[in-house]
């Protein structure tokens, strides 16, 4: 589908056609009961339930997922999931709660349900450039490494290809190559960092480039400005549309960032960001808030 806002209002401007969407996705091959996998379905229309002839347990598409029991409209849903897929550089609480006229308390849980639908498990091969910032901090001024009460972040990517980024408690040499290794795949050809000491013992485990900023020039190829445009849209996004992000949350802030960088050509990233959704884990209120 060829997903715009335009569009998006048009196809799901009811409840109906968004429990068929959800339909689709969910059953692709037809609807079944998600208690004992039968596909002899009695529909109950003026419910928009279902009743399984087999064992008689009545269900809705929403049944046992994140919109099981929403008190929003699932086209606010819809609408929520498309700004956050679209939105290059994010989009805050506070500007979704005056978009599509909720709470804020209500558009700050709704935008952490979403974030917890975009993640990925990938690993990378061919070049991969590997490089660690610092963000956060409740005081302006020193930056980097030792910068007090900032957040590290390593972060992978393979050239031409995506991204995979994680706070680590420590950017010691044991840890950068655990994290390295865990995100590599089978068919790395060269791993490029800095002169970080830190990543000393990359070479164990990958063929290993050091980026020498004096001999820069002289190989082209060495460098690790890929990685480095991804720090820059990374702050972009914390600082242009969130502002203050707090070390707990950062990871999902992370993973909204590369979903969204990795599935940069993907035409249905609306589409699979609802599956996500509709089929992943939930997350409570008091899980976030704790």
């Amino acid at each position: 589908m060829d997903t715009n806002l335009v569009n998006l209002i048009d196809d799901f401007n009811s409840e109906d056609k968004c429990r068929d969407y959800l339909a689709e996705i969910r059953w692709p091959e037809g609807a079944c009961c998600p208690r004992c996998k039968s596909k002899s379905l009695s529909q109950l229309s003026k419910r928009t339930q279902y009743d399984c002839n087999d064992c008689r347990y009545q269900f809705s598409v929403t049944a046992g997922s994140i919109f099981h029991d929403t008190h929003l409209p699932l086209w606010k849903w819809f609408l929520a999931v498309y700004l956050m897929c679209e939105s290059k550089k994010s989009i805050s609480a506070n500007q979704l709660k005056r978009t599509l006229g909720i709470s804020y308390k209500t558009a700050w849980y709704l935008c952490h349900r979403i974030r917890n639908a975009m993640k990925d498990d990938i690993l990378l091969n061919g070049t991969v450039e590997v490089d660690e910032t610092f963000v956060g901090g409740p005081q302006p001024g020193k930056r980097g490494r030792g910068a007090a009460g900032k957040s590290g972040v390593a972060g992978m990517m393979e050239r031409g290809g995506k991204v995979h980024m994680q706070t680590l408690a420590k950017m010691d040499g044991e840890t950068l190559r655990k994290f390295i290794e865990e995100h590599l795949g089978k068919n790395v050809s060269m791993v490029i960092t800095d002169g970080f000491k830190g990543y000393n013992s990359v070479g164990k485990i990958a063929r290993h480039k050091i980026l020498n900023k004096s001999q820069e020039t002289a190989n082209k190829d060495v460098n690790i400005n890929a990685i480095e445009n991804v720090w820059s849209l990374l702050k972009r996004s914390l600082i242009g549309a969130h502002h203050q992000v707090s070390a707990k949350h950062l990871p999902a802030y992370l993973n909204e960032v590369a979903f969204r960088f990795n599935n940069r050509r993907n035409g249905d990233l609306f589409r699979d960001t609802m599956r996500n959704l509709l089929l992943g884990e939930h997350v409570t209120f008091q899980e976030l808030a704790a």
